[in-house]
């Protein structure tokens, strides 16, 4: 009867998780340039102003 080979059992898992964290570290840098590069491109709105008591303002040259 042949005896299991735990080296080469373990040496698979480890060979298996770090392949794992590889692809994690991977797709978590392609996700930081498509932020980053979609932070670039796109223009900002432009936000009005609010006032300190949290109502938006009425820009200055709208008359009430």
């Amino acid at each position: 009867m042949a005896k299991p080979n735990y080296q080469f059992e373990k040496r698979q898992k480890e060979m298996a998780k770090k392949s794992k964290q590889e692809e994690k570290r991977r797709q978590k840098l392609a996700d930081i340039s498509l932020v980053d590069s979609d932070s670039q491109t796109a223009p900002l709105p432009d936000a009005m102003p609010s006032s300190t008591d949290g109502a938006p303002s009425i820009p200055s040259h709208v008359e009430t």
